[in-house]
């Protein structure tokens, strides 16, 4: 069985929301999942699963790419827009532009059909091992999926009075934080600032980030990322690191994770 959280009355399943308009294969990943101990609730098309999305109580999104209505990579970005909610996109074809499309979209990882259910219920344990480690990493409003939640806004609090903002007075701020030049990494309560502004990372790019600070200077190469990161105890595509280390780019700075051609990736010092 599978479970999220422990309530008073128990533990609590965890809930997947299932977009995928062929009817066949939405019920029997639904009936799969489920003898899993999952609890499953399910949409037919894009539109639908953004409303069920919208209406809460989901700790992970199964989408397929090909929906009518708003496609999966439209919903993917829709949901982006305010959570950081675990995702794993589904493809028919597997091709470089499906698996490209739906990473930078914001997916963490994509299988393609027809997919061994043992496979998909260890992409999803995967994904919400993620999840649980960086929950208190997660925003909880859209402007913080962003990167800038409302109560760090430049309008609304003078900087060196915002809640969460980087405290170099304190005398203790150093403890338990890394620092690269203006980037820090709380590890303890796992946040990062930028030029001492929060940065909102999704589960995987937090990860993917602790674990090239926790060896900078040294070139990570992408088995060992997907390995240690998506913790895959087989081979995976390596494009997954590729569009992460390139959705972390853009929100820590490009020149701050070089590549290092033909072995990998590692972070400056």
């Amino acid at each position: 069985m599978s479970y999220s959280a422990t309530g008073d009355g128990g533990p609590v399943p965890v809930t997947i929301l299932l977009v995928e308009d062929d009817e066949v294969i939405r019920r029997s990943v639904a009936m799969a999942l489920e003898r899993y101990g999952y609890r499953v609730t399910a949409a037919g098309d894009g539109l639908t699963g953004l409303e069920m999305f919208r209406e809460g109580g989901h700790d992970l999104l199964l989408l397929d790419v090909m929906l009518p209505g708003l496609d999966g990579i439209g919903l993917c970005r829709r949901i982006r827009e305010t959570s950081v909610d675990p995702i794993l996109m589904m493809s028919a074809r597997g091709d470089a532009l499906d698996v490209v499309s739906g990473l930078e979209a914001g997916a963490d990882d994509y299988v393609v059909k027809p997919v061994d259910t043992a496979v998909l219920v260890a992409r999803i344990r995967s994904l919400l091992r993620r999840a649980t480690f960086t929950t208190a990493a997660a925003p909880a409003a859209p402007a913080a999926a962003a990167g800038v939640s409302a109560a760090h806004r430049p309008d609304q609090a003078h900087q060196a009075d915002r809640p969460g903002r980087l405290d170099r007075s304190d005398p203790h701020h150093q403890r338990g934080r890394l620092f690269f030049g203006d980037l820090a990494i709380d590890t303890g309560g796992l946040e990062v600032f930028l030029a001492g502004e929060p940065v909102a990372l999704a589960p995987t790019e937090l990860r993917l980030l602790l674990e090239f600070a926790a060896h900078p200077g040294v070139v990570l190469d992408r088995q060992t990322l997907l390995r240690d990161v998506w913790d895959y105890g087989w081979d995976g595509d390596s494009r997954v690191v590729d569009l992460c280390v390139q959705r972390l780019r853009k929100k820590i700075g490009a020149e701050r994770i070089e590549t290092v051609r033909g072995f990998g990736y590692k972070l400056r010092r």
